[in-house]
């Protein structure tokens, strides 16, 4: 039986951005050392760790000093290179390992392991010259989304095409590098469940939170919500399952899906670590998703998911900083129910992730439209509203 590493551990995070962040706030809680290593200096997560190594992942002498220093990795984030975890997995346990990382770095290694697990996915086609392209567009009514098949996120990466496209002109802009299109999926909405395994296949689902984008950045995530049905919300739950399990996940990790207007559930792609959409577990469930993936490396019991209130998350981006000022920050601290997170970055800039607001309510609806509304009450008078 695996022996699981008890508080006073030291937990290494690879990444140090707000995820690492809050997973280092979570591991403070419970007296667990922490130390991040990226190419970064003063970063989230290294404001709050013991340590932060300001280090390539590629530079191998720096990694086996780091290595040796802590007791068990982890991920916050996935754009970082499948070697590294290989080099770090000789000496402790990486947590989720290299084969999961390397299938959610590759959309098209992503999409052929859903399906070879017997999960739904868009329609998809591998795209490597502009014929293909042509064909693949051919084949899904001149309609889809090129995308590259590796280092995409927050709408990175990809583009609609539509009927009168000149894909030359596209193709110029993806060509050396892999791609894939997809088929345009008709989707009522989009969701996402955060799942969790420790080393002993203990699992946990959370529930599905609906999330609702803006300039392909999450915008607003909220939970639970009454479009989903029980019985959906089952089989979301049971394809999170299915996807830890047969990638032998130790962790967290987040399965993002389409709900169809025809009421069917698409995986559009998993994420190895904690998810944006998760932050408002930190108020409103028993165990947060940071606790929970701390739980989970750690090898120890993982904490329940039960929801103690319906909750609503809003990402604050730097487009809320504007001619230099700052926003106001009164308005949430002075609204009962809403609960204020920053993420210690020096510079705003537009679309980047500064902070989120997770407020509390009676209700999803209530929850939503009051985070909507004490955000729109930050920003300063000069600025154009964020959705």
């Amino acid at each position: 039986m695996t022996q699981p590493f008890l508080p006073g551990a030291t937990i290494g995070i690879l990444g140090s951005g707000q995820l690492g962040r809050m997973l280092a706030i979570a591991a403070r809680r419970y007296g667990y050392g922490v130390q991040v290593l990226s190419p970064d200096l003063n970063s989230p997560a290294g404001q709050v760790a013991d340590r932060e190594w300001g280090s390539q992942y590629s530079d191998i002498d720096r990694l086996k000093d780091f290595v040796r220093r802590v007791d068990v990795v982890t991920l916050e984030f996935e754009n970082v290179p499948v070697e590294t975890l290989n080099v770090l997995e000789k000496f402790v346990p990486v947590r989720p390992g290299p084969i999961v990382l390397e299938t959610a770095q590759n959309r098209l290694k992503e999409k052929r392991g859903m399906r070879a697990f017997g999960l739904p996915t868009a329609n998809f086609i591998e795209v490597n010259s502009a014929e293909e392209l042509k064909e693949g567009l051919s084949r899904f009514g001149q309609q889809g989304i090129i995308k590259t098949a590796s280092w995409g996120y927050d709408g990175k990466g990809q583009q609609r095409l539509s009927p009168g496209d000149v894909i030359e002109t596209v193709w110029q802009g993806f060509a050396g590098q892999p791609a894939i299109l997809e088929q345009l999926v008709d989707f009522e909405c989009e969701l996402s469940v955060i799942a969790a395994r420790n080393p002993q296949g203990e699992i946990l689902c959370y529930e599905p939170i609906l999330n609702e984008h803006s300039h392909h950045i999450l915008d607003v995530s909220t939970s639970p919500s009454s479009r989903f049905s029980p019985a959906m919300v089952q089989r979301a739950q049971e394809i999170a399952r299915t996807v830890v399990e047969s990638l032998d996940v130790v962790g967290v990790l987040c399965v993002e899906l389409f709900l169809t207007r025809s009421g069917d559930l698409l995986i559009n792609e998993i994420a190895p670590r904690t998810h944006n959409s998760g932050h408002l577990t930190i108020e409103a469930h028993e165990t947060s998703q940071f606790e929970q993936q701390l739980r989970a490396i750690c090898g120890l019991p993982l904490g329940s998911v039960r929801q103690r209130s319906p909750a609503a998350m809003a990402n604050l981006l730097g487009d809320l900083w504007v001619d230099g000022q700052t926003p106001d920050w009164t308005a949430a601290l002075k609204t009962p129910g809403a609960n204020l997170h920053l993420y210690g970055k020096p510079a705003a800039r537009p679309g980047r992730k500064m902070g989120h607001l997770t407020c509390l309510a009676e209700s999803p609806e209530k929850a939503e439209s009051l985070a909507r509304s004490v955000r729109q009450q930050m920003i300063p008078r000069s600025a154009s509203p964020q959705s």
